[in-house]
């Protein structure tokens, strides 16, 4: 391993010379401190990660919370390109990340004392049940914190325009000339109620009055519950004429559903999905619905996390609304 003293024997300088050309000290000539770069780089040196973090008072490490009750965990492909943009970007700043979770092998731990542990310089909390007494303590601790659809008061958050999503589904579906719309939705979390006002609140605009019944509660990526719910709409003696899904990933239960009743899509019936994972762009139809940008949503929470880490002193929190965009498929017929 390539230390300190080699360079300073190979540059003809101190060790002191050294460490603070590879620090960006100033009170050393520009020629010295090009020299010592170029010889450490041309050596392969790499500094000590703990005593970089000793020194500095900085770990370099982020943590990412992702905590996921329906299983899919970060395989589901939205929350992968969520996920694969913070790893993107915080690895251009310089930063490691680790995943945060309530347990370290038999050591039962909150989130808090976890991101404690792993050092981590502040938190990304990416998916969460944002009422649970442990997210809650993390993110109003002095850790710095940045949370992904969901907002704490003094916080950075950054939000996916939930509203706007429902809102251009469904004034393109109304649109086509349906009116006989029903929404399956997730549980009953911020985004949904977003989600779920909106849904009401441009049905209302548009002069539709939409029955109770056609309003189901299922969970978020997890086909069999809208399989369920939409075996009941099926009973329904007035069939709806277009069904919302949750997410792209739960309308795969419905179009199992759908396909038991020897119904084909979209001929006799209409669907929407929500998210825009590829595979949704792949299916035959391909499936019409609202793509989320999740790697912006990624990429700006790791670089505001940075900036609260590396300028706490000019530091104020934000919202930043990140909108996606509505991707017409061939899930959607018009009709009279």
């Amino acid at each position: 391993m390539v230390k300190i003293s080699d360079i300073s024997k190979l540059c003809g300088v101190s060790p002191a010379t050294v460490s603070k050309a590879l620090n960006g000290a100033s009170d050393i000539s520009q020629e010295t401190a090009k020299r010592v770069r170029e010889t450490a780089a041309k050596l392969g040196y790499l500094p000590n990660a703990s005593a970089r973090a000793l020194k500095l008072g900085r770990s370099y490490n982020i943590g990412v919370l992702f905590s996921d009750t329906t299983g899919g965990g970060i395989s589901h492909e939205y929350f992968s390109r969520i996920l694969d943009s913070v790893k993107v970007e915080a690895e251009r700043l310089g930063y490691d990340i680790t995943f945060i979770s309530k347990d370290l092998g038999k050591r039962s731990m909150d989130y808090y004392q976890h991101a404690k542990y792993r050092s981590c310089d502040g938190v990304i909390i990416a998916s969460a049940n944002f009422q649970d007494p442990a997210i809650i303590r993390l993110a109003t601790s002095e850790i710095p914190t940045v949370t992904l659809d969901y907002t704490f008061d003094s916080r950075t958050s950054i939000l996916s325009d939930n509203a706007q999503g429902m809102e251009s589904l469904v004034r393109f579906v109304y649109d086509k000339g349906h009116r006989k719309i029903a929404f399956l939705h997730g549980e009953m979390t911020s985004v949904t109620q977003k989600r779920l006002a909106s849904f009401k609140k441009t049905c209302a605009a548009l002069g539709l009055e939409i029955p109770a019944e056609f309003i189901r509660p299922a969970i978020y990526h997890d086909p069999r519950t809208s399989g369920l719910q939409t075996r009941a709409l099926m009973a329904l003696s007035i069939r709806p004429t277009c069904i919302i899904y949750p997410d792209d990933l739960s309308f795969l239960g419905g179009m199992s559903e759908l396909e038991r009743h020897g119904l084909s899509i979209p001929d006799d019936i209409s669907v929407v999905g929500y998210d825009g994972i590829p595979l949704s762009q792949v299916l035959r139809p391909r499936l019409t619905t609202y793509r989320q940008a999740g790697e912006k949503m990624g990429t700006e929470a790791a670089r505001l996390l940075i900036e609260q880490i590396e300028q706490p002193e000019i530091w104020l929190p934000q919202q930043i609304t990140v909108t996606g965009e509505l991707l017409p498929g061939d899930t959607v017929r018009s009709i009279g």
